[in-house]
This record gives structure tokens, C-alpha cells and sequence, in this order.
């Protein structure tokens, strides 16, 4: 089926030879409409055709818009080397480019004649390609419902033409041979969505430290993308941070766990405690009770409680010290638990006994010197 887009000559500049040269976009992506009538579907009042870009910018397809023949207004059939010679007025280059949702053509004008009628104000050009329809209902990427799409497109030529949207162009052409003064099946378009090449605006984004010259339409998609990479980033390092608050907890954890060594020391030592404690009374509850307790424990059961009442663990500390250390000397308290037996049970029963002891000591001495 042959078809049509429409653009704006835009760029035009003079060579010295006399040529002009210019560039612009064709041949965009998405969505069309179209009458039916003109597609061979009477039974429509419009059909929605798209374009996907995989067809547009097929390496295959870009190709054949590289050289193609730049007529004045469109012949009534395609152009081939047959007619070549007497309907071109001048060529494409060879680069196709993609510019966005367009393709981006450079253009050569070598006849004297329409290079006046540009410069008069015929600026028109309307790309000639063939494709095939593929019928079947979809939904483009951009939610738009269609009812047809573009597969094989193959670039014929570019006409200058005074109108690219109107008039005699607005036809259909099919595989049959044209009689008609037009070419091609053109989209319905009207003023507000009629986008000129010359009116088309580019924005520069950044991202990821270079610079992109996109449409406003592409730079919204991109600054879009770059704000979900951003959230994803913060998400991630959030994360991040989480997991190394749990490292630090494991090797906090792996730090307070003790070692073989040291668990046999801390047995140790709370077994020397216990040891101590009951030194200094026999009688002293151990079980369950922290070091510091089995320390005050201990010294309350020899000195009471009102000895340390309202001391620091400091003070009963140093108490706990002395009465274990009297009790591993080898002095009165000792020959008194040698001597009594049956009367001492304690540290403080003891230390009576001592007293005793040493009063009864002194009597005999009292009574010789009187």
C-alpha cells in the first residue's frame, strides 16, 4: 500500500553552485489515523494504524529512505529508473538518521525551477513509501487502541508539494495503478496536532554525567527514568544501611560471646568468690546471687546489715576484702575454730570466741598482780 507523511522543508541553505540543501524529519513513530474508506474498509469511519519503532528504524527499512528521488509533487506512480530521470528534481543523502520518534533526512535540490518555487514559498514535502497492513486490534505503548499496523516500509521518494495534508493527496493507493492526480493514503490531521518539523521543540537532559538532546516528550521519559533510578539508589542504600547495622550487631554479639579460656577463668573465679564467701561465713546463700551479692551476703552475715546500710558496693567491697583475708590468716579467730569446735559455727562466733579468749587471758595476770 502506498502511503504518505507529510513535513516542513526547514534548514534550506544555497551551495555555490546554485543547489539547495536542507534536512527533515519523516516518517515518525506511533499512531495514525486514516478514513477508512481509503484503506478498503468502508465499514470504518477511521482506522488507527501504528508504527511500531522496531518497524520504522529496522536497519532494513532505513536503507531505502538513502538516495531515494526528490520530486516535484508527487508522480502518479511509484518512481522507478524508468521515470527516475524525468521526475526528479534532486535526491536524499545517504545517512538516515533517527531523531527521536522521527527519521532525519537530508535533501539535495539540483533543478533551478523548484528550487525558485521553494524559494516562493513551496516548502511542503510529503515522504512517498509503500508498506503492508497487518490487521488486528492492539494497544500501543502509549495506550492508544489501533485497528491496523505498519510492517515493511520501503521509502520511494520525497515530494515538494504545496499542501501535505489536504487536497488531491488524501487518497488512497493500493497495489492497483493509480489514475488519480494524488499519491498515497495520507493521516487525517488537523491545525492542533499537525506537528512541523520546523515546530518541533528538543530539550538537552543530563544523564549519568552526559548531555541528550531528546524531544520534550523524550526528556520527560528520561527525567522519569532518572527519578526511579534515584529512588532506587536511596532504597539500596538504605538497605545498605540496614544490613551493616546488623554486621555491627553480629560482631558485637561475637565479641561478648567468651572464648573456651575464658569461660574456665570466669569458672574460676566465681568458684574462688563462693570459696572466699564461705570462709568468712559457712552458711552464705551463693546460688543464683551475682558476685557483688555474694559479696554483701557475706559481709552482712558476719557484721549485720546495719554495718553497711546506705554504703557504696565500693565500701562493701573493701569490707568483703578484709574479712576474707583475716580469714585465710592463721591468728586467734583460726585457734578459736581449733579450740571450740562444737561452739564456733561462723566467722562472727569466732571472732566471740577470740574475745573471750583474750579477756580470760588477762584475769590471771589481774589477780598475781594484786
Amino acid at each position: 500500500m502506498k502511503m504518505t507523511d507529510a513535513a516542513t522543508l526547514t534548514g534550506a541553505r544555497a551551495t555555490d553552485e546554485g543547489y539547495l540543501v536542507a534536512n527533515v524529519r519523516t516518517a515518525r513513530i506511533g499512531t495514525q489515523d486514516y478514513r477508512g474508506s481509503e484503506l478498503d474498509r468502508p465499514d470504518l469511519d477511521t482506522v488507527t494504524v501504528y508504527r511500531d519503532e522496531s518497524e520504522v528504524f529496522r536497519k532494513a527499512s532505513l536503507q531505502t529512505f538513502g538516495l531515494l528521488p526528490v520530486t516535484d509533487d508527487h508522480p502518479v506512480d511509484l518512481v522507478t529508473a524508468d521515470t527516475a530521470r524525468m521526475v526528479s528534481v534532486g535526491t536524499t543523502n545517504e545517512e538516515v538518521l533517527r531523531d527521536g520518534e522521527y527519521l532525519r533526512i537530508g535533501i539535495k535540490l539540483t533543478d533551478a525551477a523548484t528550487i525558485r518555487k521553494v524559494q516562493d514559498g513551496k516548502r511542503e514535502l510529503s515522504v512517498g513509501y509503500t508498506s503492508e497492513l497487518v490487521w488486528g486490534d492492539g494497544i500501543a505503548p502509549d495506550g492508544t487502541a489501533y485497528q491496523a499496523r505498519q510492517t515493511n516500509i520501503v521509502g520511494n521518494h520525497i515530494a515538494i508539494v504545496d499542501a501535505g495534508r489536504a487536497g488531491p493527496l488524501a487518497r488512497i493507493g493500493d497495489a492497483e495503478p493509480i489514475t488519480v492526480a494524488g499519491w498515497g493514503a495520507s493521516p487525517i490531521t488537523d491545525e492542533k496536532d499537525a506537528i512541523m518539523a520546523d515546530a518541533i521543540q528538543t530539550r538537552t537532559v543530563t544523564i549519568d554525567g552526559l548531555s541528550v538532546v531528546t524531544t520534550d516528550a523524550g526528556a520527560q521519559a528520561l527525567e522519569k527514568l532518572q527519578g526511579q533510578i534515584t529512588d532506587a539508589q536511596t532504597a539500596l542504600a538504605a538497605k545498605d544501611g540496614e544490613l551493616a547495622a546488623k554486621d555491627a550487631k553480629i560482631a558485637e554479639m561475637a565479641k561478648a560471646t567468651l572464648s573456651d579460656a575464658d569461660l574456665d577463668a570466669k569458672v574460676a573465679a566465681r568458684a574462688d568468690l563462693i570459696g572466699q564467701a564461705k570462709a568468712i561465713a559457712k552458711d552464705v546463700a551463693t546460688a543464683g546471687l551475682s558476685d557483688a551479692a555474694i559479696r554483701k551476703a557475706a559481709v552482712v552475715a558476719v557484721l549485720g546489715d546495719a554495718a553497711i546500710a546506705g554504703k557504696s558496693e565500693a565500701y562493701v567491697d573493701a569490707r568483703f576484702d578484709i574479712l576474707s583475708e583475716d580469714a585465710a590468716k592463721d591468728d586467734p579467730v583460726a585457734d578459736a575454730f581449733n579450740q571450740a569446735p562444737a561452739q564456733v559455727t561462723s566467722l562472727g562466733d569466732a571472732y566471740a570466741a577470740r574475745d573471750t579468749a583474750l579477756n580470760d587471758a588477762w584475769k590471771p595476770a589481774i589477780v598475781k598482780g594484786a
